[in-house]
């Protein structure tokens, strides 16, 4: 029996979340599981990702798909182009991790609590805009690197940041939460699209692992991720536009779930934002990408109804 080879990145988290997805395939499948590091263009260069632009983190994964060096690969789901890619299938979403983002700040502060004018470390537009949008003055700080990079720029021996904004679920997955001083409330910093969430990607033509591999499939987490880069999809923004979505999904009894779908496109300087909601039902019946699809394109019109349009153009 072969042995099955998941390309990851190298860094802690990315090495972390794939073990995790590697001790679950071999528990699937019965077969050995390789791990397979590979280096991205994100991760040899200090660049804002803004500037390094989409599947920056992605397409070294994908090369090695496409050229079987590689049988899986498993993304950030976030990190993936909106677009899908000729010749490769997203077989599974796993059950998502807590997708809020978290403040770990000095002296145990939460974000309110810091003083005006606070220095934050964070280089996402996303973030940028609705920390902005708060009104406390605060100064966000481009800032890349691993994720002990980043906290030791708060927390560590010459700190030079007040404060730092993170993914909740990647400080879940490296066992760190209990540095977070914040958990961020969605209503203040709604989280980006399919944060939290990761996508285990094969070759199209191998129906046989993909059979395999939909045991790691979460059907409510794919309908919300669905849902969130539908939006991101017909804005036509990616990961360097200031856009958050957020899809909740409770389980409304007798096999139905209702989809609550959170978008928003925010100035960059905080003054103007279009936030706007809308829902749906997924039934035991549909198609969990088709649902979330459907209510994210939805969602993205209306935003750009009332105006979203305008706030993108001044960032393009």
């Amino acid at each position: 029996m072969t042995s099955i080879k998941i390309g990851t990145r190298g860094s802690a988290l990315a090495l972390a979340q794939t073990g995790m997805i590697a001790d679950r395939v071999r528990a699937l499948t019965g077969r050995e599981v390789e791990l397979v590091e590979i280096s991205t263009p994100g991760d040899r260069s200090d660049a804002p990702v803004s500037e390094l632009g989409v599947g920056v983190f992605t397409s070294a994964l994908r090369d090695a798909l496409t050229a079987e060096e590689i049988d899986v690969a498993v993304h950030s789901y976030k990190d993936l182009p909106t677009a899908s890619h000729e010749g490769l299938t997203i077989a599974a979403v796993p059950l998502r991790e807590d997708p809020r983002d978290v403040l770990i700040a000095r002296d145990g502060k939460t974000l309110l609590e810091l003083p005006d004018g606070a220095r934050i470390g964070t280089g996402a537009p996303r973030r940028v805009s609705q920390i902005n949008a708060l009104g406390h003055g605060f100064e966000c700080v481009p800032i890349r690197g691993n994720v002990d990079t980043r906290i030791a720029r708060v927390l560590g021996d010459d700190p030079d940041l007040d404060a730092v904004v993170l993914a909740r679920a990647g400080i879940s997955r490296l066992g760190r939460l209990a540095e977070v001083t914040e958990t961020l409330d969605p209503m203040f910093v709604l989280p980006a699209p399919a944060q939290g969430a990761l996508a285990v990607e094969c070759r199209t033509a191998d129906t046989t692992l993909i059979a395999e591999l939909a045991g790691l499939d979460d059907r409510e987490t794919r309908a919300a991720v669905s849902a969130e880069r539908a939006l991101l999809a017909a804005l036509e923004a990616g990961c360097s536009a200031p856009v958050a979505a957020l899809c909740d999904i409770a389980d409304a009894g007798d096999g139905e779930f209702e989809l609550y779908l959170r978008g928003a496109v925010i100035q960059l300087d905080g003054r103007h934002a279009v936030r706007l909601s809308d829902t749906g039902t997924l039934t035991a019946s549909d198609n969990a990408d088709e649902v979330g699809a459907a209510v994210g394109r939805r969602l993205a019109a209306t935003l750009l109804e009332e105006g979203a349009e305008s706030l993108l153009e001044s960032v393009r």
